[in-house]
């Protein structure tokens, strides 16, 4: 049950690429502090799963990169008062073998299907208050070997969010990018596993090669990439915009 007396009571939310990870813990940490939460993704099951389990969250069909099923959704589930723009996909080659199609998949996923999400959220009717976020990554700070074209969508989304703080600034909106290193995800999951497929090495030792950057040593909680997303939407955080946030252990 949401809280009645959150920090979050009486606002909407959207937050795509809610049926797990990233997204759903943000979905439940913002419907928790009172928020009426849609989640939104490809995948049914998940977003199910998430929905069923919180009388404050509904599910939604969306492909973040179908520019009429973005404009669609909005109409339909919209206004929103706080956007997180999470939907993300993530593949790894040398540069030398990234095909033109994998590069534009995942510039269309990252980065285009950020925009069309923010865009429309900016296109929503001024309320003077409003919170527009962006999951990007240590990717989109750094750089990493074998996923060019990921950091490249990741250091795209850090710009885009940088523009649109300024294009609204003043108006009681803000826009940031929160951006998680190596997170305990499916996602993650599915590297370590390529990796193992790809060198032969254990699931452990490609997990420790992972986080040879992380002083902490170990994995980001999803919880704790919530907590910062809250954290932006919550009292105080008016003059927090246009930024990138690192929530990685230290590692940048």
């Amino acid at each position: 049950m949401a809280d009645p007396l959150g920090p979050l009571e009486g606002r909407t939310a959207l937050v795509t690429g809610g049926g797990t990870g990233i997204g759903a813990a943000i979905a439940r940490t913002l419907a928790g502090a009172g928020a009426r939460v849609t989640i939104a993704g490809r995948r049914p099951d998940p977003l199910a799963d998430v929905a069923d389990a919180h009388d404050a969250i509904t599910a939604a069909p969306l492909d973040v990169t179908d520019e009429a099923a973005v404009t669609t959704l909005f109409a339909d589930r919209g206004p929103f008062d706080i956007v997180v723009a999470n939907a993300g996909a993530v593949a790894s080659a040398p540069a030398t073998r990234t095909s033109l199609d994998q590069w534009q998949q995942l510039l269309d996923v990252n980065l285009t299907g950020t925009f069309l999400t923010l865009r429309e959220a900016l296109r929503q009717p001024a309320t003077g208050w409003g919170r527009l976020l962006a999951v990007a990554s240590t990717a989109g700070l750094v750089g990493y070997p074998y996923v060019a074209a990921y950091c490249a969508a990741k250091h795209g989304t850090v710009g885009l969010v940088r523009a649109l703080a300024k294009e609204v600034a003043g108006s009681g909106r803000t826009v940031n990018a929160i951006c998680p290193g190596y997170t305990d995800t499916p996602l993650v999951e599915r590297s370590v596993t390529r990796i193992t497929e790809a060198t032969g090495r254990s699931a452990d030792d490609a997990l420790a090669g992972l986080l040879t950057g992380n002083p902490t040593g170990r994995l980001v909680q999803p919880d704790e990439v919530a907590a910062t997303a809250l954290w932006l939407c919550g009292p105080g955080s008016d003059m927090v915009t246009g930024q990138a946030i690192a929530v990685d252990g230290g590692e940048t």
